[in-house]
């Protein structure tokens, strides 16, 4: 699909905005960088999501992407500690679980080391 749509609008012009309904979000992700796509919508906590997909899991979660581009050595100019706490915070105030993988690792971490 991108490679389609790439023959239209040029690729710097594009963005990808995935759900993780599948738990495909960040292999999606991944294989658009490879394409050329270099912006992402993400969900602090992975909030959010599409009403009238039933069953949908909600939208990637920042904190995942922001790790996964990290270890692929891309500079995000994002503070993943940041958006860990923003995240678990949020999450508190609405009594909701993070659905980020990374945030939810990073937080048990940083938990069982203080």
């Amino acid at each position: 699909m991108i490679e389609a749509v790439a023959r239209r609008v040029p690729m710097a012009e594009l963005a990808g905005h995935y759900h993780d309904t599948y738990g495909q979000a960040l292999a999606n992700i991944y294989a658009s960088l490879e394409l050329g796509v270099a912006t992402f919508d993400a969900s602090v906590a992975g909030l959010g999501g599409c009403p009238y997909a039933k069953g949908a899991s909600g939208n990637v979660a920042t904190e995942d992407v922001v790790y996964m581009l990290q270890g692929l050595g891309i500079r995000t100019g994002v503070d993943l500690d940041r958006v860990v706490d923003i995240g678990q915070w949020i999450c508190g105030v609405i009594g909701k679980e993070p659905a980020s993988k990374a945030g939810k690792a990073i937080a048990a971490k940083r938990a069982r080391t203080s």
